[in-house]
């Protein structure tokens, strides 16, 4: 048995394989000089946080071999596999060395590739996808550097850019698109603006990456920007260069294509990690999910499948989190800019919630986002930004999405309850109350991108706030009726559709209750007017 690729989906396949086949010879091939480390951590390595590099090396050849009686070979590279005669042609870097190796299967763990893109000095630029990129990030930092762009506003990008902010550098995230962290909604998306700026981390969006110079880059609009560490994480690419040559089969995406057992085209090869097409839960079809939980997942299974073990990878919800300074983002299944370009009927819940009990100290506020079908209520996907809890509730939907509950029957979901942890009535139980009541017809809302449309039909926006809430702050060419003087101003109201909002949507739904017993076409904008001055800008 020859495995390729020694970090997380390789290594979890070739140590699960040893428990499975005791007898069994086993060969790992690793291109780098390390193996089953923890590269999530090193952004936090590169920033202190995690001050002892070793402590990120959680197993080393040497180790391996020991525990697992595993043959792990590093700074090795396969490459080619000859799968008529069933073996690979392997280099030893060090020395050069090429030489022949058969194998009886094959599992193929190569990772992805950190997208660096063929620019005028971009040999100056660095990554951080390994132990080695942060040893030279770190002696980059150590030198003396003072500024720093990121390219890329994902999840490693915002990482490093907390990091090395931290370190003390003046940072600058550069992002070709106009939000950063594209798992988000533009509307969760501008409170991760807003922390970035109250950091004194500068944010650059709808600009690329022109020209690295030697103390600066140059950006697609012109401007310079001074850099003594320029930072690339643009993205990744699956490395299926092996694969390709080989003639295995590749999916739409690029990715290896392999089937429920983590077979490719050739039922004696095997692939998993991040250079495989994963099934999309909510979709259907295939997606690239480079996350380190399902390669996990995947070498733990493919070693069950080799070993004759009947196994099934279910579709994957790609349910991530990252922290940016004191925000926590995390996102499961779909967002609505997807579901909205492939024509995927949804509805969508904002709230804007505490992290538990507002009346015991320490609740910090979050943004929830939740998406279900209208027709049977399948949650499609969520998003959350804020302080303490949001992973919690992240994990509860994915957890639902998994289950296959309904949105509406979040609310029944119980969930521990303390003042201290959370509110009688939990977040998760509030998205579920609210799309019961739009499930059933009770209530119906509008979002804030569809509010141009509904007011040049003639609707009437109408704030339920405070006097005081309004002049602070409201949406054009609304009327101020507080939601406690609306039955006296019926009368005053135009005729039409009214559009109720408050400041997170809890009123509006008060005063569209009211509205709609009393005999008017009403909606409540949902998330109320910070969902919609977010959205909007």
């Amino acid at each position: 048995m020859i495995v390729v690729g020694g970090v997380a989906g390789g290594m979890s396949a070739a140590t699960r394989l040893r428990r499975l086949l005791p007898d069994a010879e086993i060969v790992v091939f690793e291109r780098g000089e390390h193996v089953s480390y923890a590269n999530c951590g090193l952004p936090y390595h590169v920033g202190g946080v995690i001050g002892d590099r070793e402590a990120l090396l959680l197993q080393t050849p040497q180790s391996l071999r020991a525990r697992f009686d595993l043959d792990v070979r590093v700074r090795t590279e396969v490459l080619a596999i000859d799968r008529k005669s069933r073996s690979v042609r392997v280099r030893e870097l060090d020395s050069g060395r090429e030489y022949e190796e058969p194998y009886d299967r094959l599992v193929l763990s190569p990772g992805a590739a950190p997208i660096v893109p063929d620019l005028p000095g971009v040999d100056r630029a660095l990554v951080l996808r390994t132990v080695a990129d942060a040893d030279r990030m770190v002696a980059a930092l150590h030198a003396g550097a003072r500024t720093a762009v990121v390219v890329g506003g994902g999840f490693i990008g915002l990482e490093a850019a907390e990091n090395l902010s931290h370190r003390g550098l003046a940072v600058t995230v550069v992002e070709l698109g106009t939000q950063v962290l594209a798992p988000l909604d533009p509307e969760m998306a501008a409170a991760v603006h807003a922390g970035l700026r109250r950091h004194g981390v500068g944010l650059r969006l709808g600009a690329g990456l022109a020209k690295v110079l030697p103390d600066a880059v140059e950006l697609t609009d012109g401007s310079l920007l001074d850099a003594d560490v320029v930072l690339l994480a643009i993205g990744v690419r699956p490395e299926t260069g092996l694969a390709h040559d080989a003639g295995l089969a590749l999916g739409p995406h690029g990715g290896i294509l392999v089937d429920e057992a983590m077979r490719t085209s050739d039922p004696r090869i095997h692939a998993v990690g991040d250079a495989v097409e994963k099934t999309d839960f909510v979709a259907g079809g295939t997606a690239l999910i480079p996350l380190a939980n399902t390669a996990n997942r995947q070498g733990r299974l493919v070693a069950d499948a080799v070993a004759g073990r009947p196994v099934t990878l279910g579709g994957r919800l790609g349910t991530a989190i990252v922290q940016v300074f004191d925000l926590t983002v995390a996102v499961t299944g779909a967002n609505e800019k997807r579901l909205r370009a492939t024509g995927r009927d949804h509805r969508a819940i904002h709230t804007h919630p505490a992290s538990h009990a507002g009346y015991y100290p320490g609740a910090e506020p979050m943004s929830l986002k939740l998406l279900y079908d209208p027709a049977d209520g399948t949650i499609l996907g969520a998003q959350a930004v804020g302080g303490t809890g949001v992973d919690k509730r992240i994990d509860v939907i994915a957890t639902a999405m998994r289950a296959g509950l309904t949105a509406d029957t979040l609310a029944d979901l119980e969930l521990a309850y303390a003042p201290a942890y959370g509110s009688a009535k939990d977040p998760v139980n509030m998205l579920g109350y609210i799309a019961e009541n739009q499930l059933s017809g009770t209530e119906r809302s509008i979002q804030w991108h569809e509010l141009a449309e509904a007011v040049a039909a003639g609707a009437t926006l109408v704030d339920v706030r405070t006097p005081a809430e309004h002049a602070a702050g409201h949406i054009p060419g609304s009327l101020n009726v507080p939601v406690d003087d609306l039955r006296a101003r019926l009368g005053t109201l135009p005729g039409g559709e009214l559009i109720v909002y408050c400041q997170v949507g809890q009123r509006g739904h008060t005063a569209a209750a009211l509205l709609s017993g009393l005999g008017r076409g009403v909606r409540n904008l949902d998330g109320g007017y910070r969902t919609c001055t977010a959205g909007m800008g």
